[in-house]
């Protein structure tokens, strides 16, 4: 019997040391290996805060300063938290009633889910944005009352213009649908909408940084965690130069006050853009702050558009700026020499066909047909192009004369640092087919070669066709960022400093830039629009608008040698282009060349300020 209980006795140590081994090794793997208890319990402790970046600053040509930041504040939530407190106090600060409240409070929570999928200690959301001076001031000074919230600083946009704000852009929050595709941002984070803010925005945001602190079950903040690891500072995004000059385009802002239309200015050997402008448009501080989104509604619903970007989006028949181009290919392809004369009675005929011409001597050679814009001139030019007996068919002579304008940047987006560009229209043989039907010939389609008919530019177009005549044959994609401090990747400058050339040999800009030189002197289309002894060398434009009077073109640039300024200026319903366009851009051209003398014609800057012709 003793040898019976000395072996259950063993049985029973065994079964003892089998039981407290499996206890051992639970403990030690839960303190050694599984960190799931630990994490728990850190992440109860420790509260992720984002230090948001300010964005870039944006300096003109000449380095002052167009957008700088401002700051701003979040109110932030953990909702589970927050759902004890009386709501009574913060409603009156924050100006909502108590339904409001528990709206907000719910939409924290559900933000909060979307948050921690990108900041693991972070169960906080957004509960207020950007509260103002006073409401920050109240709330930081009573946040011991308020379990659960917390204020967290952001940076917001601040204009030094009131203009410009369609190149510019403005922010506004985070979708859904990028932060599902970016880690990097986070419900109510703010980012570039439009504008270059949207086109750099990856650039301008700079890169947020983090600080971890400890904190006790009630949320307030113990201290910052010791480790490098957790806390990293926030990086601004860097010094950005634009292309624009801010004076000049305060300039142009006046001058197309009162007025609907648009003006692009260029600087030809760079591609720079120096002014862009659009009327009606906003203020872009309209876009900031706490009525960002009632503004914005306010805006969507106006009749005028203010929101719709003319320069980049707009289009438009170029009328006889056209012309210009037209003569290049024509010279291009053998069927003008800068001799050859055609006759004008007033108005192009052909049988029942009749465009129109204003009265003028004649017969006209190329440089006299562009200061006079002659459309019979051009009416014949257009079908000795593409009537050309060495193509033997008028769609191959047509294919051949789209291949040109093509290479004008014609019929397809420039390329600019800005996003949603239309490409206009230059009409394809298809496209003729459809419209006129298998058949037809160069009678049938001769308004496309004065500019009407279905070929259409926007205004940037217009403007770097005319930095192709400045630079005789060659442009650089415009651009309005001119400088990145400390970026400078292969892909951007590729884009912007490559040259594109056209297909018209560069001999042959000289008969045509002769004829420019003469729009505004004695005798030319723009005559009396001339600004002291600067030479201009311009085309006017009369664009037929089926919806109302004729809109207003103009295309110039100066000096003729070294050219540093091109221009386009549409005026809708504006009538002839020497009336409004003209002179509106040959104001601008000596405001740039000659930045600090008062204008050669000041009863032309005086009529052009206080003219009003917005359509109402």
């Amino acid at each position: 019997m003793q040898d019976l209980y000395k072996d259950r006795s063993k049985v029973f140590v065994i079964l003892f040391l089998f039981i407290l081994s499996g206890y051992i090794y639970k403990v030690g793997s839960l303190q050694l290996m599984d960190d799931h208890y630990e994490q728990k319990a850190i992440n109860n402790a420790l509260n992720k805060i984002t230090l948001y970046p300010a964005r870039s600053i944006l300096y003109d040509r000449n380095g002052k300063v167009i957008v700088s930041n401002s700051a701003m504040y979040d109110l932030l939530v953990f909702p589970k938290e927050a759902k004890s407190i009386n709501p009574s106090f913060l409603c009156k600060v924050l100006k909502i009633d108590t339904s409001d409240y528990y709206k907000r409070l719910n939409d924290a929570l559900q933000k909060s889910k979307k948050r921690q999928k990108n900041n693991s200690f972070n169960k906080s959301a957004i509960f207020f944005s950007d509260l103002s001076i006073q409401q920050y001031t109240v709330i930081r000074e009573n946040l011991f009352r308020l379990k659960g919230f917390y204020i967290e600083p952001k940076t917001d946009r601040n204009y030094t213009i009131t203009g410009g704000a369609h190149a510019l852009g403005y922010l506004g929050e985070a979708a859904e649908s990028l932060i599902k595709e970016d880690a990097y941002y986070q419900p109510g984070d703010l980012v570039g909408i439009t504008g270059i803010e949207k086109y750099y925005e990856q650039i301008f945001r700079g890169l947020k940084g983090i600080k971890t602190v400890w904190q006790d079950r009630t949320y307030v903040e113990r201290g910052i965690v010791n480790n490098e690891a957790f806390n990293f500072p926030a990086q601004a995004g860097p010094n950005v130069t634009c292309g624009i000059d801010v004076e000049l385009q305060k300039y142009a802002e006046q001058l197309l006050s009162g007025k609907r239309g648009s003006i692009v200015a260029i600087e030809p050997s760079s591609g720079e853009v120096l002014t862009f402008v659009n009327k009606p448009d906003y203020n872009p501080n309209e876009l900031i702050g706490q009525e960002r989104g009632a503004e914005f509604r306010r805006m969507l619903i106006d009749p005028k558009k203010p929101l719709y970007n003319r320069a980049v989006k707009g289009v438009y028949p170029p009328g006889s700026t056209v012309k210009t181009v037209l003569a290049l290919i024509g010279l291009q392809e053998g069927v003008l020499v800068p001799e050859t004369k055609h006759g004008c009675a007033h108005g192009y005929h052909l049988g029942s066909i009749t465009v129109g011409c204003h009265p003028h001597g004649g017969p006209l050679d190329v440089v006299g047909s562009l200061r006079i814009s002659c459309n019979s001139y051009y009416c014949q030019v257009f079908r000795d192009i593409i009537d050309n007996p060495k193509y033997n068919n008028v769609k191959i002579g047509y294919e051949q004369l789209e291949k040109h304008w093509r290479s004008f940047g014609l019929g397809a987006p420039t390329g600019i640092d800005l996003l949603g560009e239309s490409s206009g229209n230059i009409p394809s043989v298809k496209q003729l087919n459809r419209r006129h039907g298998d058949r037809w010939k160069s009678s049938m389609i001769i308004s496309l070669g004065i500019g009407q008919g279905e070929i259409l530019l926007t205004p940037l177009q217009l403007a770097n066709v005319t930095c192709i005549l400045a630079n005789r044959g060659y442009y650089y994609a415009p651009h309005l960022i001119k400088q990145i401090t400390g970026y400078l990747d292969a892909s951007w400058i590729k884009k912007f400093k490559t040259r594109h050339y056209t297909t018209v040999d560069p001999i042959h800009f000289e008969t045509v830039i002769e004829g420019m030189s003469q729009v505004t002197k004695a005798g030319g289309t723009a005559s009396g629009t001339g600004v002291g002894d600067i030479e201009i060398c311009a085309k006017t434009g009369t664009a037929q608008n089926p919806h109302g009077k004729d809109h207003s073109l103009f295309i110039a640039f100066a000096p003729r040698i070294n050219p540093k300024i091109a221009i386009a200026v549409i005026i809708e319903n504006g009538g002839f282009g020497a009336t409004w366009a003209a002179p509106i851009a040959n104001l601008l051209i000596e405001k740039y060349l000659k930045p600090n003398v008062e204008p050669s014609n000041p009863g032309m800057r005086d009529r052009m300020l206080k003219a009003v012709l917005e359509q109402q």
